[in-house]
């Protein structure tokens, strides 16, 4: 369980977009001390500064996590300015490219998995790699509600998210022993510019959220209030589970 008598640290991977900037604002507003992640310098320090003035501590560093070397320095220079690492948000992703099985390739399989399962991977295990030293710590993984169901169009990026959902499990199962817990948020339509690009249409995005049973896509927002709670010690009796906050989208 993450040592959150104080304000906790917390690493967001993807953090300049979409559903990982709603969470780093949402931590931001609950004072929690923040490293942001990303490959756009000038929107990471403009992200930094916005959550500086919501009176978080909070400092950008360059990282593509789908590289080792990226990876392992993310989590040093995490270290290195705040001395532990209470909650990592591996919220980094991609669509990839959508389409139908038999118009895709091998590079865009691992443009896919690289981005999605290898990212995911390397930051559990450099995650692990520090939290074991700590006795504590909680990990969120940013899945899909297609981590649950297939999806004609979209094989390799229910693949990928299928494979993520999978190693939130096992990496649970080895945690538990120092003290570490991995959850997965999977989360449904929601308005950002990822679903945008992955409908590719309104036509196809009014479809998707017509199959929830809300009939409508999440507000960012809403996606990190699951995140905030699974990482928090609200859900220290939680490990090795996805929370669907898909607006009903997998209920039937």
């Amino acid at each position: 369980m993450a040592n959150q008598t104080s304000s906790p640290v917390v690493l967001i991977t993807g953090a300049l977009t979409g559903i990982g900037r709603a969470t780093a604002l949402a931590y931001a507003q609950e004072k929690a001390t923040l490293v942001v992640t990303g490959r756009r310098d000038e929107v990471g320090k403009k992200l930094a500064e916005e959550l500086h003035a919501l009176g978080a501590k909070a400092e950008y560093v360059h990282a593509d996590v789908s590289k080792e070397a990226d990876v392992r320095n993310l989590i040093d220079e995490t270290i290195r300015l705040f001395g532990r690492l209470d909650i990592a948000v591996n919220n980094a992703g991609t669509e990839g490219t959508p389409g139908p099985i038999l118009n895709q390739t091998v590079d865009t399989y691992a443009q896919t998995f690289n981005n999605n399962v290898l990212s995911t991977f390397l930051c559990v295990q450099n995650e692990l790699r520090v939290m074991k030293e700590q006795g504590a710590g909680s990990i969120v993984n940013v899945t899909s509600a297609y981590g649950k169901v297939g999806g004609a169009g979209a094989a390799l990026y229910v693949a990928s998210k299928h494979a993520v959902e999978g190693l939130t499990k096992s990496a649970a199962m080895e945690a538990a022993e120092f003290g570490v817990r991995v959850n997965a948020v999977a989360p449904g339509p929601t308005d950002t510019g990822m679903f945008d690009r992955f409908a590719g249409s309104e036509e196809v995005k009014d479809f998707v959220k017509s199959l929830t049973v809300l009939k409508r896509s999440a507000r960012p927002e809403e996606i990190a209030a699951s995140i905030l709670f699974v990482g928090s010690d609200k859900a220290s009796y939680v490990t090795g589970q996805s929370f669907s906050v898909d607006g009903g989208a997998t209920t039937g």
